[in-house]
């Protein structure tokens, strides 16, 4: 098998290099334990849109694999301009097979993010989304007004005709039910939903949310990889239980990084800072059935914009240096970028033991950078000439932690 597998890659035209087997448990089927779950989290790194072309694929399948990753986070996704879907997905047919290839025990993680744009009325419903909610299939598309609080709330909110969709609503989950089993059809392992909160303001029990994750991990029991799918969500209060059960396997939230004004450009992480979760995940009986006090979380080098001040102190709410964090971050020199890394591993590891950095992999410069608009931690090389060359740095937090 092993044989088979490396002449598989050396067909794919990738050239991996060797490393020590890592002695870490990663098998999971049908449901996955906390050790296990922690052994993923742990070899965490975004790669904004590898599923979809972006960069040299092969030079990032070769970092991934050299750093020792073991989940991609956010590699498919849609923001708006649902139409592309199907494009999106034909490109994750041909790129997930070859990172399986590398390495079969890769997680890689969908999103299906907090907005819905008129976009979706491009799409057919196909009958076998209508059949799972009991529904009698018609010849339609989706239907965007649908979607939307009838209140009004949130409609437009992203731009005009892009809105904050209602999760209590039957269009919201025949949506986002045929866009999570899509991406479980591509060998997405893992699903992240947004910022969940905010589609639920009719929802109070989160019986809506419960209803459709329970079909989305019933279809990932017969259609996925190893018969599961990871679900997370941003969670500003801490989580969400439907009564004493856990809706996702594990949370995720920005980092939010605190500015140091008396030392320029300067970052630090803070207990209680803004919103961030540092002691506060929730915990109860998690989807995989295991009880825990705090479920395990993610912190992310997240990215949302630029202010009116980049580069400058007290932009106010959570700007750093005016910037998001993962700008901010690439504006650092690469010195300061590696040692920041190692300091943020280090600080969530002592602050809340259920808590692991996901590392910055590739990721969208809304404050570009000598004019590259993109995030690569790739090695700076011929194949990935815009690389931050944080990737030795990455494997070598990785390599004793």
């Amino acid at each position: 098998m092993v044989i088979l597998r490396h002449l598989l890659i050396a067909c794919l035209g990738i050239v991996l290099p060797s490393h020590a087997v890592h002695a870490r448990d990663y098998e999971f089927d049908g449901k996955i334990s906390r050790t296990v779950l922690e052994n993923y989290l742990s070899r965490s790194i975004t790669m904004l849109d590898l599923l979809t072309g972006k960069g040299d694929v092969d030079d990032n399948i070769r970092m991934l694999y050299n750093a020792g990753a073991k989940f991609a986070g956010r590699s498919i996704y849609l923001w708006g301009g649902e139409g592309r879907l199907p494009q999106r997905l034909n490109a994750a047919r041909q790129i997930a097979p070859k990172i399986h290839a590398a390495d079969p025990e890769m997680i890689l993680q969908a999103c299906v993010f907090e907005i819905v744009s008129n976009e979706v009325e491009k799409l057919p419903v196909p009958d076998w989304a209508f059949e799972v909610f009991n529904l009698s299939p018609e010849e339609r598309n989706f239907r965007y007004e649908a979607m939307l609080y009838p209140s009004g709330r949130g409609h437009d909110h992203w731009r005009p005709g892009s809105s904050i969709p209602d999760i209590s609503q039957p269009e919201t989950k025949l949506w986002f039910y045929f866009v999570a089993a899509s991406y479980i059809d591509v060998g997405c392992e893992a699903i992240h939903f947004g910022q969940a909160e905010i589609m639920d303001g009719n929802d109070p029990d989160h019986r809506h949310w419960w209803d459709l994750l329970q079909k989305v991990r019933q279809y990932a029991a017969r259609h996925a990889r190893r018969h599961w799918v990871l679900c997370d969500a941003h969670v500003p209060s801490g989580g969400m239980l439907h009564s004493d059960q856990l809706l996702f396997d594990f949370h995720s939230f920005p980092l939010r990084i605190v500015e140091v004004p008396e030392r320029p450009q300067e970052g630090v992480l803070k207990m209680g800072a803004f919103d961030a979760i540092y002691g506060r995940s929730m915990g109860g009986i998690a989807p995989s059935g295991w009880h825990c006090e705090h479920l395990p979380y993610l912190v992310e080098v997240d990215n949302w914009g630029v202010s009116g001040k980049p580069g400058q102190p007290h932009a106010g709410s959570c700007w750093v240096w005016g910037y998001d964090e993962i700008s901010w971050f690439a504006h650092q020199d690469e010195a300061y970028r590696n040692k920041w890394l190692r300091y943020a591993w280090k600080w969530v590891r002592e602050h809340d033991p259920n808590g692991l950095l996901q590392m910055p992999g590739s990721r969208v410069l809304h404050a570009p950078v000598d004019g590259q608009s993109w995030y690569y931690a790739n090695t700076r090389s011929e194949a990935s000439p815009q690389g931050f060359s944080q990737e030795e740095t990455i494997k070598a937090i990785w390599s004793v932690r």
